[in-house]
Parts: C-alpha cells; sequence; structure tokens
C-alpha cells in the first residue's frame, strides 16, 4: 500500500499491526501509518484553508455554505468544514496530529462579489515581503504559488456553482498579525501577518511520525537519500531511483547517524535548512538574512560550494546534493 501524498510504501509489517477502518484513512491520505499500526491524522494548510474560506464566500453568494470542496495541490479532493452566506466565508485551519503547529486553530475569512473575472487580493492579517528576495519582490503578498493557484481554482469552481462569470475576493486574517510574530516570517522578510501556503494541502503530523519511522527505515537499506521537504522528496525519487528516500524535515541530526551505517548515503535537497544544518551562520555571517538570499547573490554558488567542502571535510562518508526549485542540481559533492 502507497501512500497516495507522499508516494511512500509502507511496509506490510506497519500494515498488519493496523485496523481495517484505519487503514481506509491512509489509503484515502487523509491519514498517516507509524510503525507501531497508529495512524496519525493529517490536517490542512494554510493554502487549503484559504481555499476553503474562498469557497464559502463566493459560493454564498447563491446560497449559504457550510462546507467547502477543495482540489487540493496533491491532486486529493477535500470536504473542509466552512461557512459561508451572503457573500463573506470563514474557515479554521485544522492541524491534525501536529500539536505543535502555531497557526492551528486561526481564522481565515473571505468576501466576495460578483465579477467579469476571477481576482483574489489580500487584507488585513496576511504578511507582505519588506524586502525584494529572490523569489518575490518587496511588497507582495506572503502567499506560495502552489497555494495561490488552489485559491484560485477553489474560486473557480465556487463560481461555476453560483453561475456566476466571475469574482472579486478579498482574504484576511482577523489574528494575522500577531500569530506571524510568533513564526519565523520576521527573520524571512514577511510583516505584518502569516503566509499562506503548503506545496500538498496537507499539513504533516511530523513529530509523532517521523520520531518513529525514520531510524528504522533507514536500518533496512543500504543505499538512502535523506531530504527536507516535499520539493527535496519530489526530485530525489527522480535523481536517485534505486535509492530508500526519506523525508527528514528538520531532523536531520538523527537521519544522518543512521545513514552513517549505510554503504552509501546522500542528503539531497534545497539549500536551505542543508547548508544551515552543517553551517548554521552560513548566511548571517555574510550579510545576508536568508540562505535562499545568499545563494541567489553574486558569489552565492561560491560561497555554498565553500560550505559544501567544509561539510564534505567533516561526513567524508555523505554525498550531499543541492538543488534549486525546478529540481536542477546546484551543488554536489560526489
Amino acid at each position: 500500500m502507497k501512500d497516495p501524498v507522499s508516494g511512500f510504501e509502507y511496509p506490510k509489517a506497519w500494515i498488519d499491526l493496523c485496523d481495517a477502518e484505519s487503514l481506509e484513512l491512509v489509503r484515502s491520505g487523509f491519514g498517516v501509518l507509524t510503525a507501531s499500526g497508529r495512524v496519525l491524522k493529517r490536517g490542512f494548510t494554510t493554502g487549503s484553508t484559504a481555499s476553503a474560506a474562498v469557497y464559502a464566500a463566493v459560493a454564498s453568494l447563491k446560497s449559504p455554505v457550510s462546507v467547502s470542496p477543495v482540489l487540493l495541490p496533491c491532486g486529493i479532493r477535500a470536504d473542509i468544514p466552512s461557512s459561508g452566506i451572503n457573500g463573506v466565508g470563514e474557515a479554521r485551519k485544522y492541524s491534525g496530529d501536529y500539536p505543535s503547529d502555531i497557526t492551528s486553530g486561526i481564522l481565515i475569512r473571505a468576501t466576495a462579489e460578483p465579477a467579469d473575472g476571477i481576482s483574489v487580493d489580500t487584507g488585513e492579517g496576511i504578511g507582505r515581503y519588506e524586502r525584494d528576495t529572490p523569489r518575490y519582490p518587496k511588497g507582495s503578498p506572503a502567499i506560495g504559488k502552489s497555494a495561490f493557484e488552489e485559491i484560485l481554482r477553489a474560486a473557480e469552481d465556487a463560481c461555476r456553482h453560483a453561475g456566476l462569470k466571475g469574482a472579486r475576493v478579498i482574504l484576511t486574517i482577523p489574528d494575522g498579525e500577531r500569530i506571524g510574530k510568533l513564526t519565523l516570517n520576521p527573520r524571512v522578510g514577511v510583516i505584518g501577518g502569516i503566509s499562506i501556503v503548503g506545496t500538498t494541502g496537507f499539513v504533516e503530523p511530523w513529530d509523532d511520525h517521523l520520531s518513529e519511522t525514520i531510524g528504522e527505515r533507514i536500518a533496512k537499506t543500504d543505499k538512502v537519500v535523506v531530504t527536507t521537504g516535499r520539493i527535496g522528496l519530489r526530485y530525489s525519487r527522480l535523481l536517485f531511483p534505486d535509492y530508500e528516500v526519506v523525508l527528514a524535515g528538520s531532523k536531520i541530526s538523527e537521519a544522518l547517524s543512521s545513514a552513517e551505517k549505510c554503504a552509501d548515503a546522500v542528503i539531497c535537497g534545497l539549500p536551505g535548512l542543508i547548508l544551515r544544518f552543517f553551517n548554521p551562520d552560513v548566511a548571517v555571517s555574510r550579510g545576508f538574512k536568508t540562505v535562499e538570499e545568499l545563494v541567489a547573490s553574486e558569489n552565492g554558488i561560491a560561497a555554498m560550494n565553500f560550505e559544501l567542502d567544509a561539510a564534505k571535510a567533516r561526513y567524508p562518508w555523505l554525498r550531499i546534493v543541492i538543488i534549486d526549485r525546478s529540481g536542477k542540481v546546484i551543488g554536489d559533492t560526489k
């Protein structure tokens, strides 16, 4: 049985420990199976929650809404609880079995009015970039590409449901400015609120799932790729098709401790978490606030290669591969 979100093939021993009802949740993608047979529930990202609020707002121009059918970026359709009446839609972020999610329960609101086309603007509580970054110009809202596409799909679906040519939508997060200050946003140049993001549409139950399975998975293979996020997971499978690819998130130290025993070990992913793991001050020591800004600078690739050489000297058994967001390899210690 394969996880429809991550593509991970669950071991038979895990499946045998799980009851039939819980396995159905895993097959649907809304649950994650762990080595003990326990199933942890996935939650919804801020992008999916915002999409639910947008659908509710637009669809309620026709009739009241209590559930928003949202097509997540991973291709799974989710019925997300929401409320919508007279062009005002709301949804609260459900984080599943991820108790550390600081944005859990936050309310996202959308207002909509009929229009000739579809447009989505942002207001209170949604962060904006205070400076130009490699991907976003100064002043632009902190909405990830996948999340914005998800939001537009929800608006289009709602327009079809309501029989509208289009709608003008404004997104707000009433408590977003306060919560945003508690996140990493100020450190990466996002001020005034939280970010609307999500590459799959789901919030992963990271803490329990990873600590329970990461070492066991690595221990069962001689060829492993440790990666740090969804983009790394996708491209690592393409770059290393004969390897066991393990999503470690921020738990790189635990993963590498287990991987050291493998005959062939690789760490592959975007530069942020990987370079900061090997040198926490990699960006700030060079006058940059983020690793992304460092790597995109004039001497960024040279600085990255310097750090890779230093890391390779400390971890001679480990191959370190850095990719960009399109999957192109921009650094490799092979």
